[in-house]
């Protein structure tokens, strides 16, 4: 399954070398580095390295998934070795899922050029220590490992990036470093390898429903989740691409045509039909399809709702009826990284509906959480925010800033509350199994964001009830935390008068 080229790139022809770069990299190998790459190899490198009529990569971003012990990482270094020495450009960066990974790969890669008389002859430096790997050649050109994390390649300029075991990205963070790297060079790829992931896998989640929608959904993938990116343009992005050697859905794990379908090397090199027949016995199903038919196994996290609860809620084409009759609520992450605002409404049905209306990683949520609110807030109809008032909350920052708004009413958010408000979200959620439930279900928009808090969040006790333990979740509790606290607001009923105390009748009444 892959992205199609613009124009036909095989077979080699003068022609269809002047559209593709692929085959340089295939001459490279076979005749500098004396090695001859699989087929799959030499497909990807041809359609990966496809440039268009202005003499530019096609693609900027490149999403290869196939199963383990196929040879991506040897592709990543003939591809890393061919940049440096025949496309020359400045700088390459690889990271993995940990810096041990990232720099074994990159010793490869060094250990490779070294073999060769004429490339070890333009080696000007190799640099190991502990916090400083790289590859330096007299020409100008640098092969550095950086690790995977926020602070990955910052203040740098790539013209090349290998991301290996992309599937390891739990959260956006090393990705947004890395990959900005390549912002102000106009050639520059990132190249990211990876077998399937699962729901803690966002970034490849995401890129590979993106790829997938501009090939029309081939695997019904983006038909049961709705992309949190809801302002993007209609028109897919050409510059991602994506190759994927995977078994079709459906299949059985002992059909050995899906073997095929996901072990492109099967029968080339080492990895033989009798390995994968032994693994397909032993491993349990969920570990051999995601290892070695490249099948992504979602529903498999133990989450805090009930098993199939949270997923049956999902109403992708839900409205709320009355979007002036809403309640708001923010939350911002452990680590004060992101802040997330939810929303919650009601149906003509009267079903509560839930959704992220808007999440941004990064500093600045207390500059454009309010700016944010400030736009739509009306002074003859005060906007209901929630906002987490604890001390300790990070979100409790907001509370001042909010609270100067025309327009906004700001409803604290607090000690009760809490496990009430999380119990109320509960109850929604489980009476979707029940035949006939109390009470509405809720309703929500399958949002990413959303769903990925939903099967991660982590419960802590309080008395006789319990509050999202923000600090021990998985991931980011905080797009759930804020739907809860939305939801707790839009149906708690209005507060009535207090009844008058016994106390404050007169003795005679009293008697």
């Amino acid at each position: 399954m892959f992205t199609p080229p613009l124009r036909p790139l095989e077979p080699r022809s003068p022609e269809t070398e002047k559209r593709t770069l692929g085959y340089s990299v295939i001459d490279f190998a076979d005749q500098v580095l004396e090695m001859k790459l699989y087929p799959w190899q030499e497909f990807l490198l041809i359609h990966g390295l496809e440039v268009t009529e202005s003499g530019r990569f096609r693609f900027r971003t490149i999403v290869i998934l196939i199963a383990r012990q196929n040879g991506k990482s040897t592709l990543g270094q003939v591809l890393a070795l061919w940049s440096l020495y025949v496309l020359q450009v400045p700088l390459i960066v690889g990271t993995a899922q940990d810096l041990a990974t990232a720099e074994s790969l990159w010793q490869d890669a060094t250990e490779m050029a070294q073999s060769v008389p004429e490339l070890d002859a333009l080696i000007k430096a190799v640099n190991r220590s502990s916090v400083n790997k790289s590859l330096v050649l007299s020409i100008g050109t640098e092969y550095k490992v950086k690790a995977s994390t926020r602070k990955a390649a910052r203040g740098l300029s790539s013209d090349l990036l290998l991301l290996d075991e992309l599937r390891e990205h739990t959260n956006w963070e090393a990705w947004g470093a890395v990959t900005k790297t390549m912002m102000a060079r106009p050639k520059a790829q990132a190249w990211a390898l990876s077998n399937a992931g699962d729901e803690l896998s966002v970034v490849l989640m995401s890129l590979r429903k993106k790829a997938h929608a501009a090939l029309g959904d081939p695997d019904g993938i983006n038909k049961d989740a709705a992309l949190l990116d809801d302002d993007a343009p209609e028109t897919a992005d050409q510059s991602l691409g994506i190759f994927e050697w995977s078994a079709a859905p459906g299949r059985s794990k002992w059909d050995r045509e899906g073997w095929a379908e996901a072990n492109p090397a099967m029968g080339y090199g080492a990895l033989t039909e009798e390995a994968l027949a032994s693994a397909c016995a032993t491993d349990p199903d969920p570990v051999f399809r995601t290892e070695c038919l490249c099948q992504w196994i979602l529903g498999t996290l133990e989450g805090p709702f009930p098993g199939g609860s949270w997923e049956q809620c999902a109403d992708l084409t839900g409205v709320i009826e009355n979007p002036v009759d809403v309640s708001y609520c923010v939350d911002v992450s452990v680590d004060r990284s992101t802040a997330w605002i939810a929303v919650c409404g009601s149906q003509a049905s009267g079903r509560p509906q839930v959704e992220v209306a808007a999440g941004r990683p990064g500093g600045g949520w207390l500059k454009w959480v309010p700016e944010w609110f400030e736009q739509i807030a009306d002074p003859a109809r005060p906007v209901r925010v929630v906002v987490p008032s604890r001390a300790m909350n990070p979100a409790a920052a907001l509370l001042e800033p909010l609270n100067d708004l025309d327009g906004v009413e700001v409803v604290e958010w607090a000690g009760p509350d809490m496990p009430l408000a999380c119990g109320l979200i509960y109850d929604r959620v489980v009476s979707v199994l029940e035949d006939h439930p109390p009470f509405p279900p809720l309703a929500h928009r399958g949002q990413e964001a959303l769903n990925l808090a939903a099967a991660t969040a982590a419960q802590r006790v309080s008395g006789d009830g319990w509050y999202w333990d923000r600090r021990n979740s998985a991931q980011d509790a905080s797009p759930l935390v804020a739907a809860t606290g939305a939801l707790w607001d839009h149906l708690r009923t209005p507060e009535e008068p207090p009844a008058p105390s016994i106390y404050s009748f007169g003795a005679l009444d009293l008697i």
